[in-house]
């Protein structure tokens, strides 16, 4: 979150929250029920910048790569997929409870928590030897010596304030369901925890339809379930949530390599969409899935610290390998230029498109004096992208009368075919201004008694507040090279 003086909101999170709200970008699920945890739904403008986003990874990934396609595979998959892919068995967190306020944590995250605490207290070498020893334990599946560890550092529950924690166990965390047309004979499936094993099962339809060759990749968007016990910090961590994935299909050996190189190339993606590089940092992991034989993630510095938006993993050839094995289906390709029989070796990029439109929002959101004097005053805006902001422009006549609604109004149906557009004519042109800043739309469009003498209006500049004129003739190609991508994906290709 940008703001001029960091000290005077000591919760960010809470003002970014409530301006999501106040301003239709995300509302609470079933509110008028009191709401369901960790779950939340896009308003109007969270709809159309989210899906932007999603609209900028996709043609980054597809078009800007002529190895990369897209698929768009099932959310229910056979159960059998699951355990191929050691979700059945393995896709567990560890949890602990306070017998006291009867609420359950995940022990990884306390003790993250508490890692965080030494990191902001400079006691980086705790930080990092904590944080060795909690995967160390994990990866030993030893929760008796987790319990141990929240015990000997102090971790008390933040409600009852007491230390008194039952033991650790392990819980999965698969939406299960039932598919069938009479209960008797419903088989059990699962809402799929992640969207990659889509874009695996359908490798050799995929390589085969699109005549694709070692080193392509498959990208892919959609929605995805986990039922975390412990959500929170807004919509970081929920029940339903949003990924977009690339699996990037590489002769074995030749992993690292490209392990390296997406690294580097989704972190310039998320710098040239604004994001400051002092923001941004790689985490490279200690403790690897079992899968992975390397991985790191991107983090971003929300309200709540530095925090996973995207993760680039080298999983091997651990998934293909396993579906070929129980399904008795060759995952292999046959590599013309060595001669070579192999199952692929695979490099993923996953991010999440909700946390990427919330570091997009906090990151957005600018708090700034403006004015001199007694007419000093503070002014918030979102200082969007022109390509990513909800609206692009808003079209205003200066009053109610003498015919500039009219032609107000027919500026805004010669450009609402090209662009998302608002038009307003209620309340005074300040107020106005001021609410299309608050949603982040970079061009206000105000048609005066002028307009009607010589077809020119005043573009106002959200970032800052400059007025031009210019003639209505010129409106389209204005608007189209200010808040078009293709400056983006020039510096992406």
């Amino acid at each position: 979150m940008a703001k001029n003086d960091k000290n005077q909101d000591n919760n960010p999170l809470k003002k970014i929250i409530a301006h999501a709200k106040e301003y239709g970008f995300v509302y609470q699920s079933s509110e008028i029920y009191d709401g369901l945890q960790a779950v939340y739904d896009y308003g109007p403008y969270g709809a159309e910048l989210k899906k932007n986003l999603k609209d900028l990874w996709w043609t980054s990934m597809t078009r800007l790569n002529d190895n990369i396609v897209g698929i768009d595979a099932s959310i229910f998959m056979h159960p059998l997929v699951w355990k191929a892919s050691g979700h059945v068995d393995g896709f567990n967190d560890p949890m602990i409870d306070n017998k006291d306020s009867k609420k359950r944590y995940r022990a990884d995250v306390l003790l993250e928590d508490k890692a965080a605490e030494y990191e902001k207290a400079g006691e980086q070498d705790k930080a990092d030897a904590l944080l060795k020893e909690m995967g160390r334990l994990l990866e030993a599946e030893e929760l008796d010596a987790v319990r141990e560890l929240i015990v000997s550092e102090g971790i008390v529950c933040p409600i009852s304030g007491t230390g008194n924690w039952t033991e650790v166990r392990q819980f999965n965390l698969m939406f299960s369901t039932q598919v069938g047309s009479v209960a008797e004979d419903a088989s059990e499936i699962y809402l799929r925890p992640e969207t990659a094993q889509g874009i695996f099962v359908n490798f050799l339809n995929v390589q085969k339809t699109a005549r694709m060759k070692i080193p392509f990749g498959i990208a892919q968007i959609g929605k995805a379930f986990r039922n975390e016990i412990v959500a929170r910090q807004f919509i970081f961590r929920m029940r339903e949530f949003e990924q977009m994935e690339m699996q990037f299909f590489v002769r074995p050996g030749e992993e690292l390599k490209w392990f390296e190189a997406w690294k580097e190339s989704r972190m310039k993606w998320h710098k040239v969409l604004g994001i400051p590089e002092d923001k941004l940092r790689f985490h490279d992991h200690e403790k690897l899935a079992h899968y992975a034989n390397a991985a790191a993630d991107i983090e971003y510095d929300f309200p709540f610290g530095f925090k996973e938006v995207e993760g680039i993993h080298s999983r091997t050839d651990f998934d293909l390998t396993q579906h070929q094995a129980l399904s008795k289906k060759k995952q292999q390709y046959f590599d013309t230029e060595i001669n070579k029989n192999y199952v692929p070796y695979v490099v993923e990029t996953s991010i999440g498109a909700d946390r990427l439109f919330l570091m997009t929002l906090a990151n957005a959101l600018v708090e700034e004096e403006v004015g001199e004097g007694d007419k000093k005053k503070m002014r918030t805006y979102l200082k969007f992208h022109p390509a990513l902001a909800p609206v692009k422009a808003a079209i205003f006549p200066l009053t109610r009368k003498d015919g500039l609604p009219e032609k107000a109004k027919e500026i805004f149906n010669s450009l609402n075919f090209d662009f998302n557009l608002i038009y307003e004519d209620k309340q005074a042109i300040g107020k106005r201004y001021t609410r299309q800043d608050l949603i982040g739309t970079p061009f206000c469009i105000a048609v005066d008694h002028q307009t009607l003498e010589d077809d020119t209006v005043t573009i106002r500049h959200r970032d800052t507040m400059e007025q031009e004129r210019i003639h209505i003739s010129g409106l389209h190609g204005f608007l189209a090279k200010s808040c078009s991508a293709s400056e983006i994906y020039k510096q992406l290709s």
